[in-house]
């Protein structure tokens, strides 16, 4: 049995506390968190300053506009998300055990894994557990990896770039996916047979939002040639979009050629004759560390490593 420390009494955490947490953090206002947990405003605020007083330290700093969270706070709701996930997967397994389901899963993933990996390895799934509920969630790896550790996934496939996250997830490296430029077929660069830098930044490039780890690295390439990031952009994670936009539009864009290569095979798209050195890190399977996963996340968690296996040979 684990021992605490004395200087704090587990005991007087409350599930309510945890809830309201989750809605301040959503809402930034004690009135709408409290209405939302279903109290008055002065009962909120009395469950805030109990956890508050039991923690000793302020997790919110009140104005006239509502509340933000201190540096306390932001780490008591990563927790409280986690905790309260946790307890709805509980009861999740509980009501599918009484109705006789097999439960539900989720996951999430890179662009890449989308378009081979998570597809084969849900299909799997689905033949061998047919009542499984499974939960699909693309992304980039940042938002993935924050939804993961809030227990809002129970697995995702994704790149770990901040080294202090490997200390609570454990991460199985799956290889690193080579990028393309790529555009539609009748662009005017499809016809060349070499690309220079100089000749890509005259047009308007697709790229990821800001804070992505591949928006930062296309920043450093064009700096190291000398150049500027083009001003002409389109910022988008929706590979869908950048799909449509490459067609209907001589815009470029830097993808992982195993997404581009069917729109290639039909015609619709062409990687275009320029070696794009980048390099984002392997992607790999990722779950947190003592974390025991649900009956049926551990079936697909087995699928994903037998599809990634096949994959590999």
């Amino acid at each position: 049995m684990t021992n605490f420390p004395d200087s704090f009494n587990y005991g007087r955490l409350k599930t309510r506390q945890l809830v309201l947490l989750a809605h301040l953090d959503e809402r930034r206002s004690i009135f709408h968190a409290a209405k939302l947990s279903h109290m008055t405003q002065s009962a909120a605020s009395k469950l805030l300053c109990e956890l508050e007083e039991t923690l000793g330290v302020e997790l919110f700093v009140r104005h006239s506009r509502g509340v933000e969270p201190t540096w306390y706070g932001e780490i008591l709701i990563r927790h409280a998300h986690s905790m309260l996930a946790e307890l709805k997967h509980a009861f999740e397994e509980v009501t599918a055990l009484k109705s006789g389901l097999s439960g539900q899963t989720a996951i999430g993933t890179v662009i890449t894994s989308a378009t081979n990996l998570v597809p084969h390895a849900v299909a799997e799934l689905k033949k061998r557990f047919p009542q499984v509920l499974v939960n699909i969630e693309m992304d980039f790896s940042e938002t993935l990896i924050r939804h993961l550790q809030e227990g809002k996934l129970d697995m995702v496939i994704a790149r770990i770039h901040n080294p202090r996250d490997l200390a609570e997830l454990h991460f199985e490296p799956l290889g690193e996916a080579p990028h393309a430029m790529v555009a539609r077929t009748g662009h005017p660069l499809a016809r060349k047979r070499k690309l220079s830098w100089n000749d890509l930044a005259a047009h308007t490039w697709i790229v990821p939002p800001q804070g992505n780890v591949m928006r930062d690295q296309l920043m450093l390439l064009f700096l190291e040639h000398g150049l500027q990031m083009p001003r002409q952009l389109v910022e988008t994670a929706s590979p869908h979009i950048i799909i449509s936009l490459l067609e209907i539009s001589d815009m470029i864009a830097p993808l992982p050629k195993e997404v581009v290569q069917p729109y290639c095979t039909s015609g619709i798209l062409k990687q275009l004759a320029f070696h794009l050195d980048i390099h984002l890190g392997p992607a790999g399977i990722i779950t947190r560390r003592e974390h025991k996963l649900s009956p049926s996340a551990s079936a697909m968690l087995s699928i994903l490593r037998e599809e990634a296996g096949r994959r590999a040979e």
